[in-house]
């Protein structure tokens, strides 16, 4: 009984403790929890999901993605309309006039070029960088930028001059107009804006709705990042990113940012489109304990729990199922006539059984390989070793791992781009479960029945899950394979610091798609791209990756991705698949609408409207889909 009370307590105390120490603010029209913490709204450093949540609320880029079309289809945003040459290379975007910036300043071509380049620039270290460099003449830039920092030196006296006045001073007007000279990127005009691709890259429209390809506020950015008189790099401070500093030109503002706490958003009233926005103000408390944050909207507190993940949640599940049961008949008939899952339930008679969802996700569950030589303590790594990498993979019983230890409906992984996600596109076949064929590759690599093999270490970071699925591979590996496994649990952020620098030996990890292409997930594993983690390095690959560049005709170049995707599951195994993701949401589809079923889950709080509240359009956004849902 007490350990069903602690998430209840801890979610009193903690609303106890805003409400002694802050004067109260009104209640917002909207509350939800985020899927975690925001870590930074500096759009060019972004990558994880509840940063781009609310940057896609603060913030605009060219265009949109429709999320209520199977397509994902591109809308008009800040660009009303554009143009694509023939050969796939040249982009113009002609900007909307009444496009503003929440100070009331016109958004301008420019913004989007001084955005674009702060990712280009080393300095800013982005995890997308790679994505900018499609541009002609964005990599050359970059190598430059990077060659130039590096020999660089402070003149003598500098510590006494004005900064304009230092070595480094001129070497940022030189980076500024090599800039100019090498990218093909140009503001023609205030309301113009045109760029050059080195090669045809079909998905680039896709990319100018991604958040990081978003602009910033020249005048407010451009103060807090200087450059450093003894190291020429921009020194990047993130004092703008906080209210009441912080300019966005998207459907609402910001108006409280207490970490670990509480955000507050406002309805912008400048933002072009602010009569299509339904509600006017979205509140996202802060709340740890997963336990608690069911509770929280199981109390009413919250409209929208973005991620559930309750010790308890597949129970929560199964009463849904019994829902379902209970009203067969006329699920069957709202399947047969094409209504999507949202949808669906929001036909469905009222009953909190209902307000638990979970969508297939746009996204894979991983285990990351150290594939250097050597390990960080200096041994040798058995699992520079393909056959090594194989056998384990073999010998996970993923079966087990999603039915019995997960059992929220997850699919098994063999893949990493989750198979039926892409039109068009063929996915391999992957290593599958057997275990005999394992050991035979692990004797063949030289450790029969696991001797001599080092004790293996399963490095993944606490909450979330993650013990349980680690243990139950553990015990696969040391049954299968022979070998001894020890886990090892580490704080988020020394986790990611460990696979930053290859600090492990196998990894828990998970990939998101950011766009509708499979180099999404494919450019993980090339060897300069910043999210490799594994360090896995191919020549084949990066060939396969290359090709596939330059490859014109689209369906050809599926096929060459596939290719290089069979590489990483079928024989390589830098990575082992272990399932992929659904996402799990609490909200009561009577009461919320405008979260949408698509697996890519991109939900934007500019889309939701609270039916019977007296606002905006009170119509439920509906997405139709052909057969059964999903």
């Amino acid at each position: 009984m007490l350990k069903l009370l602690v998430p209840f307590l801890l979610l009193i105390a903690a609303i106890g403790a805003t409400v002694l120490t802050d004067r109260p603010q009104p209640p917002a029209d909207f509350t939800f929890i985020n899927r975690g913490d925001v870590t930074t709204l500096d759009l060019q450093k972004m990558s994880w999901m509840q940063d781009l949540r609310v940057a896609r609320g603060l913030f605009e880029g060219l265009v949109k993605h429709d999320i209520f079309t199977s397509d994902y289809a591109i809308r008009p945003a800040v660009a009303e309309s554009w143009e694509v040459s023939p050969d796939g290379l040249s982009y113009t975007f002609h900007l909307r006039s009444n496009a503003k910036w929440s100070n009331g300043e016109p958004v301008r071509a420019q913004d989007f070029v001084y955005s674009w380049r702060r990712a280009l620039l080393p300095d800013t270290a982005s995890d997308y960088t790679a994505l900018f460099q499609k541009i002609k003449g964005a990599t050359a830039f970059f190598d430059w930028r990077q060659k130039q920092l590096a020999a660089f030196a402070p003149a003598p006296g500098d510590e006494g001059r004005p900064l304009e006045a230092t070595a480094a001073g001129a070497l940022w007007r030189e980076t500024l107009a090599k800039f100019d000279e090498l990218v093909r990127l140009r503001a023609t005009d205030d309301h113009t804006l045109q760029f050059e691709l080195e090669l045809p890259f079909a998905p680039f429209l896709d990319l100018c709705a991604f958040a990081v390809f978003y602009p910033v506020y020249p005048p407010l950015v451009g103060p807090y990042e200087q450059p450093d008189r003894s190291t020429g790099q921009l020194d990047i401070q993130f004092g703008w990113t906080k209210p009441p500093l912080i300019v966005g030109n998207g459907p609402f503002v910001l108006t409280t940012w207490r970490f670990r706490r509480d955000m507050r958003l406002e309805k912008n009233p400048l933002y072009w489109n602010a009569p299509a926005i339904n509600i006017d103000s979205v509140a996202i408390p802060s709340i740890e304990d997963t336990n608690a944050a069911v509770l929280a909207f199981r109390s009413g507190a919250i409209d929208w729990l973005s991620d559930v993940s309750a010790t308890y949640r597949a129970d929560i599940l199964d009463d849904k199922r019994q829902f379902y049961r209970e009203n067969r008949a006329q699920l069957d008939d709202l399947r047969t006539q094409g209504f999507d899952q949202v949808e669906i339930d929001r036909r469905l008679p009222p009953d909190p059984r209902n307000h638990i969802h979970a969508f297939p996700a746009f996204g894979t569950y991983f285990y990351n390989f150290n594939c250097q030589p050597r390990l960080q303590d200096g041994r040798d790594n058995p699992f520079a070793d393909a056959r090594v990498r194989r056998a384990f993979a073999m010998a996970m019983d993923k079966d087990r791992i999603v039915n019995e230890v997960r059992r929220v409906g997850e699919r098994v992984a063999t893949t990493l781009i989750p198979p039926g996600s892409l039109v068009g596109y063929r996915s391999p076949a992957g290593a599958s479960y057997d275990p005999a064929a394992a050991r035979a590759l692990l004797a063949e690599a030289g450790y029969p029945g696991g001797k001599g093999f080092i004790t293996v270490e399963l490095l993944f970071n606490k909450d979330g899950g993650h013990d349980v699925v680690a243990q139950a591979v553990a015990k696969d590996w040391e049954r299968n394979l022979g070998v001894n496994v020890e886990l090892a649990t580490r704080e988020i952020a020394v986790f990611k610091e460990d696979l930053k620098n290859q600090n492990f030996m196998i990894g828990r990890a998970g990939w998101f798609g950011d766009y509708g292409d499979p180099t999404t997930f494919l450019d993980l594993s090339r060897k300069d791209d910043g999210n490799n983690d594994r360090k896995y390095s191919s020549a084949a690959y990066e060939d396969l990756m290359n090709r596939s560049d330059r490859e014109p005709d689209a369906a050809k170049r599926l096929e060459i991705l596939s290719q290089a995707e069979s590489l990483l599951v079928d024989t390589d195994l830098p990575l082992i698949p272990i399932y992929h993701y659904v996402q799990m949401y609490m909200f009561d589809p009577h009461k919320v609408t405008g979260i949408s079923s698509h697996p890519r889950q991109e939900q934007n709080v500019w889309e939701v409207d609270i039916l019977g509240d007296g606002k905006g359009a009170e119509r439920p956004r509906e997405m139709k889909v052909n057969g059964d849902t999903p």
